[in-house]
């Protein structure tokens, strides 16, 4: 199983701060689950707390991390 943790305004996007999901080969792979479809296409992604984009591959017991865009200045 990996785990998906969602951040910030993405926990009521998806309704859910913290989600088991069976493992998936990339990514990529894992967003395509019905529960992540309300995940905008700007989200920030991070695997076991390293950025990651959509090809990265993914393992059994990963963390996926999903997070708003952030900005400042």
């Amino acid at each position: 199983m990996i785990t998906v943790k969602a951040f910030a305004r993405y926990r009521a996007l998806l309704g859910f701060s913290e989600l088991a999901v069976p493992a998936a080969p990339a990514l990529g792979d894992l967003l395509l689950d019905p529960r992540l479809a309300p995940l905008p296409p700007e989200a920030l992604l991070a695997v076991n707390q390293s950025f990651a984009d959509r090809a990265t591959p993914l393992r059994d017991g990963d963390e996926v991390a999903l997070m708003p865009p952030v900005s400042g200045g």
